[in-house]
């Protein structure tokens, strides 16, 4: 199934916004500004065509939203603090059983597609006696979860027996039910091992991403628009909320790479009329402050050299710090600015009331409520795996990243081996942690909708509206990919989904 995309500008009319295509190397976008690795580590492997560029009228200024496929997260490094040889040695084990595509599979061991269905829970599948009986003709999704509810039960024996029997059922490639299936059996073998944790920051790696695996995150945010459509929503509701002002002051809690502020750089540069001075606090883990590619001062020098060469006034402040150590007094903020939040993925690394008495998440957005800001920005993934328990837990991921698997599938070909990067590069490493960490360990705990606008209001944060003009324009623009793409707007907030399965939402507060 081929991707839709726009081949001419377009306007919206009474709405005000237009998009517009580009191509990838057009003179919007400069490598230089980006990363210091060769342009070419960023070629885009696939046959499906890039739709890069967007613009927001805002009366008789026009805000021209660049998006770059690189709004993609590249986590910061956590220390390693396990035997590394044996973790190397437990990551080839994970290489080959997910590589492993010679095995024969025979095609009645498995449900149809709709197995993998979001609205299926699974969890009234799962039976807890000590000793779990199974037969080889089960389909590797019932297999998966009797699998779950015996790890749950401590019948560990049970559970190794029906890994080794998935194992030869399910391959990473294959249809999506069999792919999801291939990478969770592997956590569930983690969580066996006590694994988890080494194999997750072994996946997130030490090193700076690799060209397979910015590839792979390039590929992911473009083909799957749920997640570069939460992103353009942020955008679109910044640029909105700070057009008549004069000064302003972002502060981002997760940088990473950058790169939502070179597209809003480069959006300034084309409103007319006055622009005003930006000031941008990046915030990162101290570790990764002096890396030579990707660090915070690289970030920084480049995105002021963006700033230059555009003529706008700018200044970058970086704050080597860990999330929850940052303090008020670190991020200088000054009464004539407007201040704006921005977090992009990166709340729900936070933890929370379960996981410690002392409740980071809340006590961070509490410090910044305190700071008087004009915006907060959230973008997160919708999925409980925060305080359910492990068998809810191990259900709701499944259902979530099966329709991410399927969406996968409607983008690219059964045989890609962009979808097959995506999948091991950006996805398998989440998984593995959400499925067999537990406690600190887990770290990718992600929460529903309503528990983060509850979080919010408790944190003393009003919705803040998402225009018209954005909320119009991105509903128009997903039906390019695929009708089966979802986007509705609920209690102020725009929630992008795969056909009945929510996957992203994005909100802003006041």
């Amino acid at each position: 199934m081929s991707l839709v995309r726009p081949t001419a500008p377009f306007d919206s009319g009474d709405h005000g916004i237009i998009y517009t295509t580009e191509s990838y190397s057009s003179d919007s976008y400069n490598p230089k500004y980006s990363l210091d690795s060769p342009s070419e580590e960023f070629v885009h492997t696939s046959n499906t065509p890039r739709l890069s560029s967007y613009e927001l009228r805002a009366g008789n200024d026009a805000y021209q939203l660049i998006d770059e496929s690189e709004y993609l997260e590249i986590q910061s490094p956590d220390a390693v603090d396990y035997d590394e040889d044996k973790m190397r040695l437990k990551l080839q084990e994970l290489e080959k059983a997910l590589l492993d595509d010679n095995m024969e599979i025979d095609p009645e061991w498995f449900d149809s597609p709709k197995e993998s269905s979001s609205s299926d829970s699974n969890l009234s599948t799962i039976t807890s006696p000590k000793e779990t009986s199974f037969t080889t003709f089960e389909t590797p999704k019932r297999l998966l979860f009797e699998c779950a509810s015996a790890i749950y039960n401590g019948n560990l024996k049970g559970a190794s027996d029906m890994i080794n029997v998935l194992r030869q059922k399910v391959s990473i490639q294959g249809e999506p039910s069999e792919r999801i299936a291939a990478y969770m059996v592997e956590a569930l073998a983690a969580r066996i091992a006590a694994s988890g944790r080494g194999l997750y920051k072994v996946l997130k790696c030490k090193q700076p991403p690799t060209s397979d695996r910015l590839s792979a995150m390039q590929v992911l945010f473009e083909v799957c628009p749920c997640f570069r459509f939460g992103f353009m929503t942020a955008n679109g509701v910044i640029l909105e909320a700070v057009k008549d002002e004069k000064r302003v002051h972002i502060i981002d809690f997760d940088i990473n790479q950058g790169s939502q502020y070179y597209t809003l750089l480069q959006t300034m540069a084309r409103v007319s009329g006055n622009r005003p001075h930006l000031r941008l606090t990046g915030v990162d883990d101290p570790e990764t402050v002096q890396r030579p590619i990707g660090g915070l001062e690289i970030i920084g020098q480049r995105l002021e050299q963006l700033a230059k060469d555009l003529n706008i006034s700018f200044e970058f402040h970086a704050v080597a710090a860990e999330t929850a150590l940052v303090s008020s007094s670190m991020l200088d903020c000054r009464p004539n600015e407007a201040l704006v939040v921005n977090f992009a993925f990166q709340l729900h690394h936070m933890p929370d009331e379960s996981v410690s008495t002392v409740n980071l998440r809340d006590q961070l957005l509490r410090m910044v409520k305190g700071l008087k800001p004009k915006l907060v920005t959230v973008v997160e993934q919708d999925v409980n795996t925060n305080t359910a328990p492990f068998l809810t837990r191990f259900g709701e991921a499944y259902n979530y990243y099966s329709a991410v698997f399927e969406s996968l599938d409607a983008a690219l070909g059964r045989d890609s081996q962009d979808r097959m990067n995506v999948e091991k590069q950006c996805l398998a490493r989440d998984i593995i942690n959400v499925v067999a960490c537990e406690g600190e360990e887990r770290i990718e705990r992600y929460e529903v909708a309503g528990k983060w606008r509850a979080r919010m209001s408790m944190a003393g944060f009003s919705s803040y509206p998402i225009s018209q003009n954005v909320n119009y324009e991105i509903k128009k623009l997903i039906k390019q990919y695929s009708e089966r793409y979802k986007v509705k707007e609920e209690t102020g907030a725009l929630h992008f989904g795969w056909e009945d399965k929510i996957l992203i939402v994005s909100s802003a507060w006041s």
